[in-house]
This record gives structure tokens, C-alpha cells and sequence, in this order.
């Protein structure tokens, strides 16, 4: 591979040179060059072009940015970690914001990648119910709320769609105070403003009542009854062993005309806060695990009861490893649900999905188990996520495609070494193969390396 800087200048800015370049929205699957020029692709030819700065990208592959419809690390650190995975454009859309314009604003500017989110459910509950709670809620959101409470958290939500939020968030098995109508009140609110809800659903696990089951069904009633678009996040954890029936459901709904998606992540383990609702009693019998399957990630240890007892009442970061192996994969090869890391690192400590999802399902999933093609993995990574986003998102109509007229948010990578490195013991660890990353047509990823000082990523609203 070289790359080639021309004296004087020349129709492109930048030049990718033959590329295999593989498109899921036209079904391009072919050897070409590409010209740039600012923030756009100008050209997509099968003869070689000139520019600038050329990049020869024989023997890679040329795909859309990927886009992670479920990253909640959404600060320096994590951009840099999306980047070399190959993420172009990482989006909040479970928890979400709450003021939202102060969000938008502490990242204008300063982003890696492209940015966005929904305004969420909980974060306007913690505001309105003064939880405590510095992300997820501790204490008072997880209460019924008042009438003047469930007014006010509405006023939130309606405030922040028209800040530009690209959609609502909901955790709603974080509040289990929040009545099914309550839920059902914000769904009425998507409806009405056009805009998907993004949902972790009331319950996970098999066991009636309150199985994930029935916490599927709550919502795809919401969403039958008020016409909403509905998006269900991280499915393998939330149905365990049931995701078979779950997307059953789902594929059901699709059938029969209703908008509803779904995705996962390929690992066999989640990650959350051991203070919250997830872990009030039972949580062992619905996760069919017990201490010893929780990993506290601020030092790595497994737990038992009495350390559980004692973090539980500090708070903190948990990893749970309840997802079956061949649910993870159920999932990996399912052409419906979409990959999304659901990640966040913070000092390097987390889970290794913030730092690994897409390279693990290129190569894992795709090279070493052949459980999809290479195509379909991209589509399930690019082209899904954007069809997701933009009936409400119009600037996502140029994300997740190799189009003329697109947004240049490139990735170029090795699809023989292609790999996670991230571990549950050490998650901060770039992915390989990613060889060169594009954001707006600025390289964000050069020769296997980030590129530092660039801030190309944009605000995605609507």
C-alpha cells in the first residue's frame, strides 16, 4: 500500500485507488476509485482518478462508516476507541439527554466522529423527580411519579425534540415507578412528533411474570396503538434464552406493516450499574447467574455475596455474563438486528464492546465462523442504522452509504486480519485492521493509526 501527495492540485482532495468497495444500499460490490472532495463523494468510478492525496486501497475493503446506534460513551476517550473500530457516527439513543441543547453544545466542535441523541426518558424523570443518581437513576426516578411530575417530564421531552433530539430514549427497566401509562403518554408524544422510540424494555428474562416477553409485548402495543416507530435496544441481554421468540415477535410485527427494529452486540455479557433496578431481588433467577457471573470493572474481580452487598450500596459499573454463546451468535447472523456496541469506557475501565463490536463481527462472526457474509455484516452495521435514522433524520439520507453526493464517513479495512483486542480483563484496546478511517472526508484514521488534532465529527440532529 502507499499513499501518494500531489505537487499541484488536482479535481480531488483526496483519492481512494482500488478499493473493493461494498455498498449495501446500491448493492455495489465491486473494484473501485473514489474522489473526494470536502466533506462529500464527488466520484465513484471504475477508472483510476487523481488528486491530491491518493491512498492505493488494493487488497481493502471500502465501506460505509459503520453506525453505532447504541454508544454512551460519547466523550473524547470513547470517540477515539469508535474510530479505530470503525465507527464514523456514534449516537446516545437508550438513556439519551436531558437538557439536551447543554449536550449538543459541550460536544460542537470537539468530536472525533459524528454525535447525537435522543432526548431520554430518563434523564427528564431524574430531572423532574431530583433523583440523585449521576447517569442512571438511584432513588427518587425509580418512584411512581405525581401528575405535575409526569407533566413536567413530558415538557422535557417535547423540549428537547425541538432542540433537535433524534428521537426518545427509554430504560424503562430502570423506573419501574413508570406506569404503563406513563409509557404510553411518550409514545403518543413520538407519534405525534414523528420520531422512533428507543427502548429497553420493562423486563428481561423468562420467568412470568415480568418476562421480557411481556415487556415486548407492552411496547409493540404502544406502538401499534399510537403509530409510533419503535426501536428495541440490546435484545440478547434483555431475552436471554428467549431472543428466538422475542425476534419471532418482532419479524411478526414487521410482517404486518408495523416499523420495528431491533439490535445486539457480539459479546456474551452486558454491562450496567449494580445500584440500579436491574439488580432489585430476583435478578438471579431472571438471569439465570449468581454473583460469581458479575465482574466489578473497577478492579476486575468476580463477585460473591458479600461484595455484592457492599458495591451494591457504593455504586458502580458491573459486567454481567448471562448471554449464552449461541444467543450472541443467534443474533450475529440474524439479518434483522442491527449491531450496536451499547459501549462506554471511562479511564480505560468498562466492557471491550466500546472498543471492539465492529471488528469482532468482521472478524469473528464473519471470517472465523463464517456465520455471515461480509456483506451482510455491513449492511446490519451501516446501511441498517441509517434506514433506522432517516425518515426523521434527514441528514442521515448521506450516512451509510458509498453514494456520489454522500458524506465521505469511510472505512477502510483488511478483511483477512480484521479483529477485536479488547478483553473483559483489559477493554481498552484498539481494534486491528482498520486501516484508514474517513469522518466528513477527513482522515480520522491513517495507516492504522488516529490521526491527532482533527475534530471532524458533526452534531447529528434533526
Amino acid at each position: 500500500m502507499f499513499t501518494r501527495n500531489a505537487d499541484s492540485a488536482q479535481s480531488y482532495d483526496i483519492v481512494l485507488l482500488n478499493g473493493r468497495v461494498i455498498d449495501p444500499a446500491s448493492k455495489l460490490d465491486a473494484v473501485r476509485h473514489i474522489g473526494i472532495r470536502g466533506h462529500q463523494i464527488i466520484a465513484i468510478s471504475a477508472k483510476p482518478l487523481t488528486g491530491k492525496t491518493t491512498i492505493d486501497a488494493q487488497g481493502l475493503v471500502i465501506a460505509p462508516g459503520f453506525i453505532d446506534l447504541h454508544s454512551h460513551g460519547q466523550d473524547d476517550e470513547n470517540y477515539r476507541y469508535k474510530a479505530m473500530d470503525g465507527v464514523t457516527t456514534a449516537l446516545e439513543m437508550e438513556v439519551g439527554a436531558s437538557p439536551v441543547t447543554k449536550w449538543y453544545a459541550e460536544r460542537e466542535g470537539k468530536a472525533l466522529v459524528n454525535f447525537g441523541a435522543t432526548v431520554g426518558h430518563i434523564p427528564s424523570r431524574m430531572r423532574a423527580l431530583k433523583d440523585t443518581g449521576s447517569w442512571l437513576p438511584r432513588d427518587a426516578a425509580m418512584k411512581t411519579a405525581t401528575t405535575a411530575q409526569r407533566a413536567e417530564v413530558k415538557q422535557y421531552i417535547r423540549d428537547g425534540l425541538k432542540e433537535g433530539a433524534i428521537g426518545i430514549g427509554f430504560g424503562v427497566n430502570y423506573v419501574p415507578g413508570a406506569t404503563r401509562d406513563e409509557v404510553f403518554e411518550i409514545f403518543q408524544i413520538a407519534a405525534e412528533m414523528k420520531v422512533p422510540c428507543y427502548v429497553h424494555l420493562r423486563f428481561f428474562g423468562a420467568i412470568e411474570p415480568g418476562s421480557a416477553l411481556e415487556g415486548l409485548q407492552e411496547v409493540l402495543s404502544n406502538a401499534a396503538a399510537t403509530g409510533a416507530a419503535l426501536h428495541v435496544v440490546h435484545i440478547t441481554s434483555t431475552c436471554l434464552r428467549d431472543t428466538s421468540k422475542c425476534l419471532a415477535m418482532i419479524e411478526g410485527a414487521r410482517r404486518r406493516g408495523m416499523d420495528v427494529t431491533t439490535e445486539a452486540y457480539p459479546y456474551t455479557a452486558g454491562m450496567t450499574g449494580l445500584e440500579t433496578a436491574i439488580f432489585d431481588e430476583g435478578w438471579r433467577e431472571k438471569m439465570g447467574i449468581s454473583y460469581g457471573d458479575l465482574q466489578w470493572v473497577a478492579t476486575g474481580e468476580r463477585l460473591t455475596e458479600e461484595s455484592f452487598k457492599r458495591y451494591r450500596a457504593l455504586g458502580g459499573l458491573t459486567v454481567i455474563h448471562s448471554i449464552p454463546e449461541e444467543i450472541s451468535r443467534l443474533a450475529a447472523a440474524h439479518p434483522l438486528v442491527i449491531v450496536a456496541s451499547d459501549g462506554l469506557l471511562t479511564a480505560g475501565k468498562g466492557h471491550p464492546r466500546g472498543a471492539g463490536s465492529y471488528a469482532r463481527v468482521l472478524g469473528r462472526y464473519v471470517r472465523e465462523q463464517k456465520l455471515l457474509s461480509l456483506n451482510d455484516a455491513i449492511n446490519k452495521m451501516a446501511w441498517l442504522p441509517a434506514q433506522r435514522l432517516e425518515a426523521s433524520v434527514p441528514m442521515m439520507r448521506r450516512k451509510g452509504r458509498v453514494k456520489v453526493g454522500a458524506d465521505a464517513d469511510l472505512v477502510l479495512f483488511d478483511a483477512a486480519t480484521v479483529n477485536d483486542q479488547a478483553t473483559f480483563d483489559n477493554p481498552a484496546q484498539f481494534s486491528k485492521g482498520m486501516q484508514h478511517v474517513l469522518v466528513n472526508g477527513t482522515f480520522v484514521v491513517r495507516e492504522g493509526k488516529l490521526v491527532e488534532g482533527v475534530k471532524p465529527g458533526v452534531a447529528i440532529r434533526r
